[in-house]
């Protein structure tokens, strides 16, 4: 997968919406975002009306960026979510909150999604028992996500153990002290906080 090298907090300025990419720093007065939330480049502030299309395409880039996934992958989801039961908006999000790094983020183990799809590309978990370095594996209901026992030793790990567990979605449970966790059933869209109008990726991609 192709890498962003750039400034993560353009990317939030040209959304027009945090989306916490830097993990701690996006809930402080360092935010760049919270500084200048006008679009980046020396029009930013001044651009105009977009159309319907321009806002659909921007709700897609915005959901990209808060998963941290390219076009090809994304697409892909859309079309797995388009052949599922249900609504495709909402099997689309629910395929990427069940993505491992992003379950990695959901339980707190990581400060951002960015870092913990470094964890999991760096073999420090498994999946019922195997280990799993792939970022993009879909969790299913009753899986057991674990950081392996010859990393729990490890200064960072040591560190999640005396945290306290924050607000966890009711699809996930997290033991930091045993640092393992369980997919208690599938997101729906209830469980999922992100400001993210599904149903306007839907349309582009229908076009």
């Amino acid at each position: 997968m192709a890498t962003y090298r750039d400034s993560k907090c353009r990317l939030c300025r040209r959304e027009g919406a945090k989306l916490f990419l830097k993990g701690d720093r996006c809930y402080t007065g360092k935010c760049a975002f919270e500084k200048r939330p006008a679009a980046p480049g020396v029009h930013g502030a001044g651009r105009k009306k977009v159309s319907e299309y321009g806002l659909q395409l921007r709700e897609k880039q915005k959901t990209k960026r808060i998963y941290g996934v390219q076009e090809g992958q994304f697409r892909k989801y859309y079309e797995m979510a388009d052949r599922m039961k249900g609504i495709t908006g909402e099997n689309m999000l629910s395929l990427l909150e069940r993505r491992l790094d992003n379950v990695v983020y959901r339980m707190g183990v990581g400060a951002s999604r960015a870092q913990a799809r470094q964890l999991v590309n760096h073999a420090h978990f498994s999946v019922n028992g195997r280990t799993v370095n792939v970022p993009s594996y879909i969790v299913k209901a009753g899986d057991v996500i674990a950081v392996k026992e010859n990393r729990k030793k490890d200064k960072y790990f040591e560190q999640i153990k005396a945290m306290k567990v924050g607000n966890m979605p009711k699809w996930l449970e997290f033991d930091p002290e045993k640092l393992e966790g369980k997919v208690l059933a599938l997101p729906t869209r209830e469980d999922i906080d992100s400001q993210i109008a599904e149903h306007m990726i839907v349309e582009l991609y229908s076009k």
